[in-house]
């Protein structure tokens, strides 16, 4: 095999940005394969450190199989030459040249790289949709992911008496994994009436392999006698130091809280979820274009935008097979497009990716938020954390100031401008406003300190021919 010349470059390495990149260097493409995490595999296959000795970290994946396959090819590739993976960097502009892209990174240590590209692969996943309510910014209330990443990426549990709640198929991985490392599950509240999934039926049945998931979950459930309450919801969390309890009630038809059918659940954790957020900071900031729900993109992965493909949770949130399905079809396509040979897209997995999607957009339905989850948040509840922006202030900017949209409530109250840039507080913003979510373009995917942008080198300096 002749040395790869053609360069792409993967920003991410979960299953997506595996799958991409393993498919174009597989096709003699020079793949550089940047990930912010320590390790490859993403949020689905994070990986204990090797430092803490990890006897069995196949216990905490029901799909270990798929990863050691992926591991393995990208181990052979990169000690061919064909990927250069490039951990513990974040991405944080991409330039588009008039031939090719520049990406700019910066290491752990805050040091500016530069590489250059043919073409670009946005495989940068999703993250968690924080809805607030009163005390959720306690010690010991996290998000159901992080709770996720510390058992499977720390082998630490967050508390010792859990409660699981939110909406979402998330949830499930998440309380039985916390049971069986050792923490008692006081609860799992699911917002969603399982009756809603009749509604869909014959696209849940055309998948027994994820029936069979689901149906293994709730074995564990019950072995180790977790309650599980349907169509309820958290209404606020209690403690002092850290949260001690939470309150929680049933949901009327209109997704109302029911008035009487508050109870109290004792617990050190609380680990909630609303379903996940695509990150679309580069897509937004390349000209891609963009929706709050994805960066769009044709039935190659490629977007809009000449030379840029996206795939996995950024295109669209449905899972890990989603992901590689779609990374296989993105990565075919930049092969095609970089040596000038038709697009040769297996069926299999074009097959696969049509129905995964129709399967996500089901659980979608299922699961979305309570309808009306901004009225049990109190006018003295923080919904912006890093402004100390409560709901009171954005709902008198929209009342008495005329706010209208996010952008004119972002300047009256500074709801979003903090460190986090409204990545975390903008579902919940918008929800107490009224406003419906927009799509933000940002010139830069992370905020970056002004001696970062002096000592970036220039794009010469940093070609990787």
């Amino acid at each position: 095999m002749t040395s790869p010349t053609n360069r792409l470059a993967v920003v991410g390495a979960g299953p997506a940005g595996l799958a991409a990149a393993l498919t174009a260097a597989h096709h003699n493409i020079a793949v550089t394969l940047i990930d912010s995490a320590p390790q490859p595999g993403g949020q689905f296959y994070r990986q204990p450190a090797a430092a803490l000795g990890a006897r069995r970290p196949q216990a905490l994946h029901h799909a270990w199989r798929t990863w050691a396959r992926l591991r393995d090819r990208l181990d052979a590739h990169v000690a061919a030459g064909r990927i250069r993976h490039l951990p513990g960097r974040h991405v944080w502009f991409v330039e588009l040249l008039d031939r090719g892209f520049i990406l700019r990174t910066l290491t752990a240590d805050d040091e500016p790289e530069v590489f250059a590209a043919d073409a670009v692969l946005l495989a940068t996943g999703a993250y968690e949709k924080v809805l607030p309510f009163p005390g959720w910014t306690l010690p010991g209330v996290v998000t159901a992911g992080g709770a996720q990443a510390m058992l499977k990426g720390g082998l630490v549990l967050p508390g010792r008496m859990a409660v699981v709640a939110g909406s979402g198929p998330l949830l499930l991985p998440v309380a039985t994994g916390l049971a069986a490392a050792g923490a008692r599950l006081a609860a799992l509240i699911e917002a969603a009436d399982p009756r809603a999934y009749g509604r869909h039926a014959r696209t849940l049945a055309a998948h027994p392999g994820k029936l069979a998931e689901a149906a293994g979950y709730a074995g564990r459930l019950l072995r180790h006698r977790v309650p599980v309450l349907t169509r309820h919801t958290v209404v606020a969390a209690h403690g002092t130091d850290r949260v001690e309890a939470v309150t929680v009630a049933a949901l009327d038809a209109d997704g109302r809280a029911r008035p009487k059918t508050e109870r109290r659940i004792a617990c050190d954790t609380l680990a909630v979820g609303h379903g996940l957020l695509p990150h679309t900071d580069l897509a937004g900031a390349l000209g891609c274009r963009t929706d709050p729900a994805r960066v769009v993109v044709d039935a190659q992965q490629r977007t809009d935008v000449p030379g840029v493909w996206a795939a996995g949770e950024a295109a669209g949130v449905g899972g890990a097979a989603l992901a590689l399905a779609e990374g296989e079809i993105a990565g075919r396509s930049v092969v095609a497009h970089l040596t000038g040979e038709r697009p040769r897209i297996r069926s299999t997995a074009a097959t696969s990716r049509t129905a995964l999607r129709k399967f996500a957009a089901a659980l979608d339905a299922v699961h979305t938020p309570p309808a009306h989850w901004a009225e049990q948040v109190a006018d003295d509840t923080l919904v912006c954390r890093c402004e100390d922006v409560t709901a009171g202030a954005v709902r008198h900017a929209v009342t008495e100031l005329g706010a209208a949209d996010l952008r004119t409530v972002k300047l009256l109250t500074r709801a979003g401008m903090g460190w986090c840039q409204g990545r975390v507080c903008g579902p919940g913003v918008a929800g107490v406003a009224g406003c419906p979510p927009e799509t933000v373009r940002r010139p830069f995917a992370r905020p970056v300190p002004l001696s970062v942008l002096a000592r970036t080198p220039s794009p010469t300096e940093g070609r990787q021919e």
